[in-house]
Order: structure tokens, then sequence, then C-alpha cells
């Protein structure tokens, strides 16, 4: 055995015996000879054996230039050489500063303030917080309920739990959590409202308008992943869905919470998605694709009537007591910047719209997979929906693993994916090269062949 294959036995090893992995089954982790990655380089990851593979992930979503970028490592290089970190609660410091000034001026025109956090979580959990407290500091202390969409995700704290409808991730915890109002997404391929698009009209709408009839004076804020719903299988919404969720908040006199931490920064072909159909929403947050894949960071934007509401007397004690210890980190910062200063130095957004065009072409032959159910595609941003039979759309047991095994297969071919459960994911950087994306493709293609056919 090489020095190197010692090594990452060495490594393995030391992994189970240790580290609890997320959203993992231990068990089956430990039976299984996990990849340990070192390095990187553009749109590869390189484990310890020198392996390369393609990163069709993103890092979980987060590389957006690629890995070991230059401007963005100099960016970081360079602040470390001034300070790492200092604090915000009761001082200020310049990369924060900065950087909340590029945000407010490619934000929503309407987004005047933000609120540095650490995670998509905490941008949510900020921004649920700030909604509640506007309304009870404005006199209307009823106003404490929100309303959230089927298949909804944003996030593992527990208010953003709260507001969450996926059931593997908050099943269990439901005794620890307020209680949420839902409505249904438009999740086309199974309507929940039994109708199709587009002589639907967009029908799931009307639900939302009955749960905000009944509830508005209750209700402080809808919360909605705009265009995309990730965590649920990449449910892409159509064309008019977002206008007219954002039309009736307004109609009933409640904010609109935008989670974009995934969609954020470009994903959807759009620097925001909510920008896709003009919507102007009260809250947006933000988080992954912010420093390029770099470091943690979220911010939450709001708007001028929101924070003026906060402000007082000190023993009024209506400020927004909320923090975290890494809250606008100067490092962080200086990656975000870098990373937004690249967007223009690159013609990013022109990129990522060719790249997608090219992406829906090589996505055409999926419908000839036998068990292909839906494919769905935002920008570069895609989910295929495995399905055991495609004449009634029936669902491959949890037991079978069939994304799993997909996801392994391609591994073996030197593309890393991750699937949602049976729902194959693809969001590679933005600086994928069309070669690399149609060995992406293609290599999806053949695994799902083999696995399922």
């Amino acid at each position: 055995m090489s020095r190197s294959s010692l090594r990452t036995k060495r490594l393995i090893e030391a992994d189970k015996k240790y580290i609890w992995h997320p959203f993992t089954q231990m068990k089956e982790w430990n039976e299984s000879t996990p990849l340990i990655i070192e390095s990187a380089e553009g749109n590869y990851i390189i484990d310890t054996d020198g392996n390369r593979y393609l990163d069709a992930t993103s890092s979980l979503w987060v590389t957006v230039h690629g890995h070991r970028v230059k401007e963005i490592d100099n960016a970081i290089k360079k602040q470390l050489g001034r300070i790492a970190h200092s604090t915000l609660l009761g001082l200020g410091n310049v990369t924060s500063i900065e950087l909340a000034e590029r945000l407010v001026e490619i934000a929503p025109k309407n987004l005047t303030r933000l609120f540095y956090s650490d995670n998509g979580s905490t941008a949510v959990e900020v921004a649920l917080k700030l909604s509640y407290q506007y309304w009870y500091q404005n006199g209307q202390h009823g106003k404490k309920r929100f309303i959230s969409f089927t298949g909804a995700y944003h996030g593992d704290t527990f208010g953003s739990m709260s507001v969450g409808e996926v059931g593997v991730f908050v099943d269990k915890f439901h005794p620890l959590l307020f209680k949420s109002l839902y409505a249904p997404y438009a999740y086309c391929y199974r309507c929940p409202v039994e109708k199709s698009y587009p002589t639907c009209k967009i029908a799931c709408l009307d639900k939302l308008e009955e749960v905000l009839k009944e509830h508005n004076n209750e209700v402080a804020a809808v919360v909605i992943e705009p265009l995309v719903q990730g965590a649920a299988g990449m449910i892409t919404a159509p064309d008019g869905f977002l206008k007219g969720v954002a039309r009736l908040a307004k109609k009933y006199g409640v904010h609109l919470i935008a989670d974009e931490v995934a969609v954020g920064f470009g994903r959807t072909g759009e620097m925001f998605a909510c920008d896709t159909e003009k919507v102007r929403p009260d809250f947006l947050c933000l988080a992954k694709g912010i420093t390029g894949g770099y470091m943690p960071m979220a911010v939450t934007l709001t708007t001028e009537k929101v924070y003026k509401k906060f402000l007082g007397r000190y023993e009024e004690f209506n400020a927004f007591f909320h923090g975290h210890t890494y809250t606008g980190n100067p490092l962080a910062a200086a990656a975000a910047l870098a990373n937004l200063g690249l967007f223009k130095k690159r013609n990013t957004m022109d990129r990522v719209k060719k790249s997608a065009a090219v992406l829906a072409k090589l996505l055409t032959p999926f419908s000839e997979l036998a068990h292909a159910g839906d494919v769905r595609q935002r920008g570069l941003m895609v989910g295929i929906e495995l399905v055991k039979d495609k004449s009634i759309k029936s669902q491959f047991d949890p037991a079978d693993r069939v994304g799993h095994k997909v996801c392994m297969d391609t591994r073996e071919h030197g593309v890393i994916i991750r699937p949602i459960g049976n729902t194959i994911i693809i969001m590679p950087p933005f600086s994928i090269k069309t070669a690399e994306l149609k060995k992406i493709v293609q290599t999806v293609f053949e695994s799902i062949k083999r696995i399922t056919e």
C-alpha cells in the first residue's frame, strides 16, 4: 500500500472515530469508504489520493467562481494583514461597511438596511424575529404567526424549522416548534390542487389567499423560497407565482420574507430571484454564494420603514436584541466583496445565462429515460426526479436508496453530485466550462440508466 493510501486509510479511520456528519445516517457512513477531500482547482475537488472530481454540487451550492480563485484568495490574504475579526457590538469595521454599501446597491431598491449573521438558518431567523417585533412595536400584538409553503425548507434553527415543512427535517421536533400556517407551493409535476399549468392560471394562489383572508390579522409575514424550493427537490415555480404571492402579501398587509439563501447571487439567471419578477420583499435573506464559497456569512436586508420602528430611547428596550459573535466578520466580508467584484469583471451573469441554455439542451435526452419522471431547471439549478413508474408518477421506496446509488455511481466516473431523496441535483459553479458541463450531464444520464434500468 502506498504512503498516500496509508494516509487516506488513517484519515478515514479518524473521521469515523470522531466526526458526526450532517444529514447523515452514521451507521451507513461507518460501513462505507468515504472520500477525503484535500485540495481543489478550478471546478474540480481532489481527494487525498490525488483523484479529481468535477464539483457538480458547488460544494453544497456555495461555490460561485470555482475553487482557489486568485482574486478572492488575495483579498483574504490582504485582510489578514490588517485584522481577522472585530466585533460589531459597539464597533464598526471597514469591510462590513463596504460590503453593506455594495449589497444595498445591487438589492431590490426598497431594501436599505442589513443585519449580518452566519448562515442561511440565522438569516431567516433574523427576518422572522424582526417581522414579529416590528408588528409588536407597531401595537399589533396579535400578528405573531407566519405563512410558509408545502415543501418549504428554511434551515435547522428552531424558528426556521417552524416555517419549514419537509417532514424528515422537522417531524421529530414539532413539540418544540411554533405553529405556522401553510399554503401550497406551485409544484406543477405533482399539482397540489390537481390542475395543469398554464390552464390552471396558478390556481394554487387561491389557497394562499384563503389563508390570508382568514388569518391576516394574526399573520406577521409570508415566507417563500423564490422561484425554486431547493431542499424539496428543486421544485421550480411557474412564471407569475412569486409575483402573485407578493401581490397577496401586500393586499392583506403582511410582510414578505424572501429566503434567497440558495437562489441568490445568480443561481436562477438573475442576481436575485426576486429580480426576475420585479418583486420587492420586505426582507431578503442571503447566505451560501455571498462569499463565493469561501467563508460562512449571511445577511438579512430590510426596509427603512422596518428599521425605523426599532429606534427610540435606550430605556424603551425596543432595539433588536439579537446578534452573533462573528457578525460582519472582516475576513468573510473581504471575500464577499472580491466575489461580487468578479461578477462584473468576468461578466458572470451573461456566462450563467449561456451555460443555462447549454444545460437545457443537454438535459433534453433525459425524457427518454424510463425512470426520469420530471426534469426541472431554473438557471444553473437542476432537479431530476426519479420515479418507479412514469405513467403514474409512483415513487421508489426510500429503502431502495436509488438517488444515493446514482450519486455513488457518478463518483466512480469523476463527478460529485448529491441527491435529495430520489431527486438528482445538478448545481455546478458558474465557472463551469461547456466540456465540463457535458461530462457532468452525460455521466449523470448514464448513471441513472445503469442504476434504474
